[in-house]
């Protein structure tokens, strides 16, 4: 397709708004020159019948009472006279009688100066050898009312023209001026009020073209540009509203193909935990139950006996990875219902009474007032706060571990596990909830319980995260919703 070659609006102003105007001014001014032209042309003809008028007189005179000299002196008198290029005096029969100036190239046969004579007064353009002239002729009549003769007064024909020549190329100079002015006036007009800030608009889009979306445009200028300007800020305002809420939208989507791609993968590896346990724990069953069976026929502090003591201890610790993996794999639904928030820290805090009495440890926080009543399935989210307590004490043998809770505005319970221990490298906080990751020394753990209390909280609406704790560790948050989904 082929488009048009597009032009400037300052080229629009002059060829829409001020070519126009001038093709108007110009045909005034030349009509306007016309007529000045036609009214000198009008002037200059009046003064040679003036002059004509003037001598009329004492020519009339003169010719009455036959006194050539008189008519000689008058002719003269107007010969002198700078519009006059000559004036001449004819008798009644067309013969001339007197002459100033060069001899007439109008009245060298008898029947023309008749003729002029007959017509009476009137003004004519004659052209002799190529000279225009201008001839006036006025009759000589007496008191009689008796025609005595003829006089002629004649001028140049370049007089007329010279002057009209100087009018025309004024009037010219003049117009041209006046255009020149007009274009002038009109290009820095533009410029100044509508062309700087048409400018600056575009190079305000090339900037946003370059990336720039926080870019605004000042509203100066005329009424249109400024709401321009207005519908181009509300446009680029939309444009970022828009960026930011698809990139949210985007980050979204991550986080939920995240999200779904580990509960994917905790689901498969709940499935396997689920199906080792179920085979391992008859097995371990078996045996703590001969180890048991067999104590019984050996004597005390025997050989036999310690050996069996320590299988069963052992087995106990099988029996307690057992009931981890069991408790990972479980998918049973939640069974909520109201629960007081204090009746979890007191069977959370009394299943782990045994560990901090063992490693020395002081527990903070569990005389906290009773706390509100939220719908929950209390064994997993019991199971979850054990877990995590657990860590804690684990963490700092002989130090200080905090519990602590909270109720936002926003209608979510927040219950802390803080410890003072070492805290956690963040370079192992976003493998924490992973199943079997754990930085604890082969024996110590299975990497299974803040997997476990991970999938308790988001079971239950909610989301588990660690930070810095002010005690100098790590700090667990439980973010649970109070209102039922």
């Amino acid at each position: 397709m082929i488009h048009a070659r597009a032009y400037s609006l300052r080229t629009a102003v002059l060829g829409f708004v001020l070519a126009p105007l001038l093709v108007v001014i110009l045909a005034a001014g030349w009509s306007g020159l016309r007529t000045l032209e036609a009214g000198m042309e009008a002037r200059m003809e009046q003064d040679i019948e003036l002059v004509a008028r003037s001598i009329h007189l004492p020519l009339r005179e003169a010719m009455a009472q036959g006194q050539r000299g008189d008519i000689q002196q008058a002719l003269d008198s107007a010969f002198r006279i700078d519009q006059v290029y000559g004036a001449y005096v004819y008798d009644e029969n067309g013969e001339l009688v007197a002459a100033s100036g060069p001899r007439s190239p109008s009245m060298d046969r008898r029947r023309e100066a008749r003729e002029a004579t007959v017509t009476g007064t009137h003004g004519a353009y004659d052209d002799r050898d190529g000279e225009e002239l201008y001839s006036f002729f006025m009759p000589l009549i007496d008191v009689g009312g008796r025609i005595r003769g003829l006089l002629q007064v004649t001028r140049q024909g370049s007089d007329f023209h010279a002057d009209l020549a100087r009018v025309r190329f004024r009037a010219l100079v003049a117009l041209g001026t006046v255009t020149l002015l007009l274009v002038a006036v009109v290009v820095v007009g533009h410029h100044r009020a509508v062309g700087r800030h048409v400018d600056r608009l575009a190079a305000a889009m090339v900037r946003v073209g370059r990336g720039e979306r926080d870019l605004r445009v000042s509203g100066r200028g005329p009424r249109e540009l400024q709401e321009l300007a207005r519908a181009l800020n509300r446009m680029l305002e939309d444009m970022q509203r828009s960026a930011t809420e698809l990139e949210a939208r985007r980050a979204e989507q991550a986080a939920l193909r995240e999200r779904l791609r580990q509960s994917e993968k905790l689901a498969a590896i709940g499935r396997l935990a689920a199906g080792v346990a179920h085979e391992l724990g008859t097995p371990l069953g078996v045996v703590d139950g001969q180890a048991q069976r067999a104590l019984r026929h050996v004597e005390p502090q025997s050989p036999p006996q310690r050996a069996l003591v320590k299988i069963r201890r052992e087995v106990a610790r099988m029996d307690g990875i057992v009931r981890q993996l069991m408790d990972f794999g479980r998918h049973n639904p939640l069974r909520k219902r109201p629960e007081a928030l204090g009746r979890l820290i007191q069977a959370a805090v009394a299943q782990v009474r045994a560990d901090l009495e063992q490693s020395g440890t002081r527990l903070e926080g569990e005389d906290a007032p009773p706390g509100p009543v939220i719908p929950m399935d209390r064994a997993r989210l019991e199971q979850a706060l054990v877990n995590l307590l657990r860590n804690a004490v684990q963490a700092t043998p002989g130090g200080r571990v905090r519990l602590s809770w909270r109720e936002r505005e926003d209608r979510v319970l927040e219950l802390r596990v803080e410890d003072d221990g070492p805290g956690i490298d963040p370079e192992h906080r976003n493998r924490l909830f992973e199943p079997f990751f754990t930085t604890k020394s082969v024996g110590q753990g299975t990497g299974l319980g803040l997997s476990v209390a991970h999938g308790a909280v988001t079971e239950h609406g909610g989301e588990i995260s660690v930070e810095d704790s002010p005690l100098g560790g790590a700090c667990f948050v439980l973010e649970i919703p109070m209102d039922p989904a």
